[in-house]
């Protein structure tokens, strides 16, 4: 049984510069407000973790993780 990669979105506080934006090369950086929205497929949970992982030990302050529809 082959299962498809999820869609997410994480959002955290604050505008990422350049050097942190390569902390997540597989997510687009999009700026929200005040806020830097990551979005990309993640193929498990286990990928969504490494990302919540690379949040927290850049110190950023993480608002939201949710799955979206693709497309």
């Amino acid at each position: 049984m082959s299962k498809t990669a999820a869609q997410y979105e994480i959002r955290v506080r604050g505008h990422l510069g350049q050097v942190m934006r390569t902390a997540f090369p597989e997510m687009q950086v999009d700026v929200d407000g005040d806020d830097t929205v990551l979005t990309g497929a993640m193929p498990d949970q286990a990928a969504v973790y490494g990302v919540l992982a690379a949040v927290e030990s850049l110190g950023l302050e993480l608002l939201e993780v949710r799955q979206v529809a693709a497309g």
